[in-house]
């Protein structure tokens, strides 16, 4: 019979492997030198490494090198049938993940937008970041117009209209406000408000658009729709696990993995662009930078709106591993009116 391990053997242990990562890891001892010091086994050693890894005390992260990421966009663009895939390296953290998807989107526009152009808005922190990102773009006079309405207060930043605002002054162009709630509590509500002819003529405005700049969201009861109270985390919840909804392009409509639209309690509240407007504007350029988006970034793709995608080399991987296609898979797509 074994006996018990003591606390303070536990405490042993884990200095041990503590400084045998250490030493191998950080100082480049060879596991013939460590095995020497400890005086014992190498192949010993290497399990204890082994440990490590497994007990958390040491955390491997792969450094895509610019030439993978850039085979990761030819690889996604022809996967998906994309005009641009936009790569960032992966960041330490979820705020400097989010500034270089938000680099890469900005430098992106400056290179494609002319004057004259409009470019539709949607909401969300990625989208914000390209407006927030500091760098130095050509002036022009684009417009930026609001394709999805307002929430409250507390969310000003994440705001379609706020960002408007500040693309406007960051491209020198002129921005486009909708003058509405971004949600309502029902489709008859959400019929008084589209109906008015000056929210109508700036959700027209919007459908006109060269380009519609969106953040892909995804169906996490602590999302940023949920704080603000647009939504209960138990709709969510529910949204999830009975219709199998995996996210959201922009705020405005709602999709399965296979990229298909459901009717549930979640559709014909929104005050702003459909996933059918979206289709028909030239270049959609959809934003992700979370790893945990990983799953509702390949339904978003699969709706068939998405021209172009801005996210992390991690989540590339992931969406290229999730997405090996069977020889007849079908992806859905909206179809336009003639």
């Amino acid at each position: 019979m074994s006996t018990p391990t003591s606390p303070d053997n536990v405490h042993e242990d884990t200095d041990l492997l503590t400084e045998i990562a250490i030493l191998y890891y950080q100082q480049s001892a060879t596991q013939e030198e460590i095995a020497r010091k400890y005086k014992i086994s190498r192949p010993k050693v290497s399990r204890l490494l082994r440990k490590a890894r497994e007990e958390g005390i040491v955390e491997i992260t792969v450094k895509f090198h610019p030439v993978h990421s850039a085979q990761l966009e030819q690889r996604l663009m022809a996967r998906f049938n994309l005009k641009r895939a936009l790569i960032s390296l992966d960041q330490p953290s979820p705020e400097e993940q989010r500034t270089q998807v938000a680099t890469l989107v900005s430098t992106y526009l400056d290179g494609n937008l002319n004057d004259g152009m409009v470019v539709a808005v949607g909401q969300g922190q990625n989208v914000a970041a390209v407006a927030d990102h500091p760098g130095v773009v050509s002036h022009r006079q684009t417009r930026f117009v609001c394709a999805i309405g307002g929430t409250h207060r507390s969310g000003d930043a994440f705001n379609a209209d706020h960002i408007c605002r500040r693309l406007a002054k960051k491209f020198g162009g002129s921005s486009e406000t909708l003058y509405a709630p971004a949600y309502v509590d029902n489709e008859s509500i959400q019929q008084v408000f589209v109906s008015h002819p000056n929210i109508s003529e700036t959700l027209n405005q919007a459908r006109k658009a060269e380009f519609a700049l969106v953040g892909i969201g995804d169906m996490d009861e602590n999302s940023h729709m949920v704080k603000l109270g647009c939504f209960t985390a138990r709709e969510f919840v529910e949204a999830r696990v009975n219709h199998g909804i995996v996210g959201d392009i922009g705020g405005f409509d709602f999709f399965r993995l296979d990229g298909q639209p459901t009717d549930n309690l979640m559709r014909g509240r929104v005050v702003g662009l459909a996933m059918p407007d979206l289709a028909r504007i030239p270049s959609v350029i959809a934003m992700a930078s979370e790893s945990r988006k990983a799953l509702s970034i390949l339904g978003a793709l699969r709706t068939g709106v998405i021209d172009v995608l801005a996210t992390s080399a991690s989540c590339a991987m992931a969406l290229l591993n999730m997405s090996e296609p069977a020889p007849d898979e079908s992806v859905f797509t909206f179809q336009q009116d003639e």
